[in-house]
């Protein structure tokens, strides 16, 4: 796949704790970005963060929480986040879906230049 240029910056921030399905919602929107073509995603988890209901959720050991902010990164053309985005919409009940306009450098893998020998993990 081709990215080079103007495209869109889609972040998603969730709580680890939520889900769709069954699965937990970060893992569920990797998957559908997955099947829908695009060129990748990322996924963050937050040591400390707040959203609109005020409430701090952080990694400290004398306030462990177990909802900590998961955020989901993804660069693509404006056409591929525009199909998805009204599905991930759907898919979020409670975050915050951000997208930004950016431009790709460069966008490579050792795979496309034939540099990954299989089966060693690199």
């Amino acid at each position: 796949m081709r990215l080079v240029g103007p495209a869109k910056w889609l972040r998603i921030y969730v709580g680890e704790r939520d889900h769709w399905h069954g699965k937990p919602l970060y893992a569920a929107i990797v998957d559908l970005l997955r099947h829908e073509g695009i060129a990748g995603a990322t996924v963050l988890r937050g040591m400390a963060g707040y959203g609109a209901s005020g409430l701090l959720h952080t990694a400290r050991i004398v306030q462990l929480s177990v909802d900590l902010p998961v955020v989901i990164e993804v660069i693509d053309t404006a056409e591929r986040i525009a199909r998805v985005l009204p599905k991930i919409d759907k898919m979020v009940s409670e975050g915050l879906i951000v997208v930004a306009d950016c431009e790709v450098i460069a966008y490579r893998s050792r795979r496309q230049r034939g540099d990954v020998t299989e089966g060693t993990g690199s």
